[in-house]
């Protein structure tokens, strides 16, 4: 007794039966033998072969990678982890091979935990996944993970080109047997959704309790934020939702004073890779020295963690020290609504002799000022008008200043999270 099911899209035959196969009754096909020819032991490859007969997974779908893994296991260990995988829901998984290679390194991670392998867990209601798939048009892909619904959305959603900085929820505190079904109409609420990652736990089998969201658009992700977090998606559960921040820079301590930008984007340059860029500040009264730190500037968060890393490691030294890293508090977009009534300027790059009085004289011809506050080489000057303190920026900006050239932005709201994190590091320090 055979019925049709979708996988993928493809029409395949399926057993009714969940028991073991007969494999007295099965005949094996020639990939059976190129398999063993690979080195896989006899029962391993029939084993193998019976799943490509049953339609789960194609011969071709399966790449040197997940072989050679395969051949590394103990035949029982394999037969196991074949077992296991022939068990999984792979009604909505794209690349099967790198799939199977997941159940393997899961099936490790047990072994080495001396945790039974665990029996499948309760995953998602299939009918309603599949209800709200058919619903929207999105595709979803499993890998053993993560869960990922869209990526790119259909093009009636959104057709663009996908969305930058900004554009990304963090959704932390999820009830642990809570799937798409139940994020996904919550959130399209507040606009078009690019894709929704929910992260898995493979030892588990239930999700790991936080999820990320894109949407297509700032807005959107914004209004997330004041529609979803706190918002209470079971009896007793709230959901926690901010703006996500991709960290892609890293501090750097014990820097040697004398270096310069271009002395570290080399010598860091040479140990890591996909740097870009270096800050670098000096110090107040010598300009040809910097305060024995940096922060460096990569690529993407994949490159940054990837040098962190090896930083880190205690085995790559920087003109012959061990630096010291951290990553650097994210540069979180301060809320549009409250950067649109800033009346505080921040300006920096001021020389030793620029003095208070000056900045005061300075920026006064534009409107009136509360206070000017100068610390070393920097200051923030305070106007009463917001649109006085516009008008000084957008022409003090590059002046000169005591023959050094200023740099003039809107001053950031202070950040009650950092301070938070600063706290809490400099806390860790001294305990250290």
């Amino acid at each position: 007794n055979r019925m049709a099911n979708q996988v993928n899209g493809n029409a395949v035959q399926l057993k009714e039966e969940e028991e073991p196969m007969d494999t007295s009754s099965v005949t094996h096909t020639e990939h059976c033998r190129t398999l063993i020819q690979a080195g896989l032991p006899q029962s391993v490859a029939e084993r193998l072969d019976e799943i490509f007969q049953t339609g789960l997974v194609a011969y071709v779908d399966l790449d040197e990678r997940a072989i050679d893994a395969l051949r590394e296991f103990n035949e029982e260990g394999a037969l196991s982890v074949l077992q296991q995988f022939k068990e999984s829901d792979l009604s909505h998984v794209q690349n099967k091979s790198a799939f199977l290679c997941g159940v393997m390194k899961t099936y490790r991670q047990r072994e080495k935990q001396g945790s039974k392998v665990q029996e499948s867990t309760k995953g998602p209601d299939e009918a309603k996944i599949k209800a709200l798939l058919e619903r929207t048009g999105y595709t979803l892909d499993v890998t053993t993970g993560q869960r990922k619904y869209g990526g790119p959305p259909p093009d009636t959603v959104y057709s663009g080109v996908q969305p930058g900085i900004g554009t990304e929820v963090f959704v932390g505190k999820i009830p642990r047997d809570l799937y798409e079904d139940e994020l996904v109409p919550l959130f399209e609420k507040a606009g078009p959704i690019w894709d929704l990652r929910l992260m898995m736990d493979p030892l588990s089998g239930q999700n790991r309790g936080y999820a990320f969201i894109t949407f297509c658009s700032k807005d959107a992700a914004q209004e997330a934020v004041k529609l979803c977090d706190n918002y209470e998606i079971r009896p007793g559960k709230h959901l926690g939702v901010c703006i996500s921040v991709a960290n892609n820079r890293l501090f750097v301590g014990s820097i040697p004073k004398n270096k310069t930008k271009e002395n570290i984007l080399e010598e860091f340059g040479k140990v890591t890779e996909g740097l870009v860029d270096v800050i670098l500040y000096h110090q107040p009264d010598d300009k040809k020295k910097n305060r024995g730190f940096c922060f460096l500037e990569y690529e993407d968060h994949k490159s940054a963690a990837q040098a962190r890393r090896r930083l880190m490691s205690g085995k790559v030294k920087v003109w012959g020290n061990v630096v010291t890293v951290e990553w650097a508090d994210p540069v979180e977009e301060p809320d549009p609504e409250v950067m649109a009534k800033v009346k505080v300027l921040f300006v920096r790059n001021l020389a030793t002799t620029v003095t208070e009085e000056i900045l005061e004289k300075s920026f006064s011809e534009f409107g009136k000022l509360e206070r000017v506050k100068k610390l070393k080489d920097y200051a923030f000057v305070h106007f009463e008008d917001r649109g006085a303190a516009v008008k000084a920026m957008n022409e003090m900006n590059g002046k000169e200043i005591e023959g050094e050239e200023i740099e003039i932005v809107l001053a950031k709201p202070p950040d009650k999270k950092r301070k938070e994190r600063q706290a809490a590091r400099q806390a860790s320090r001294s305990t250290a």
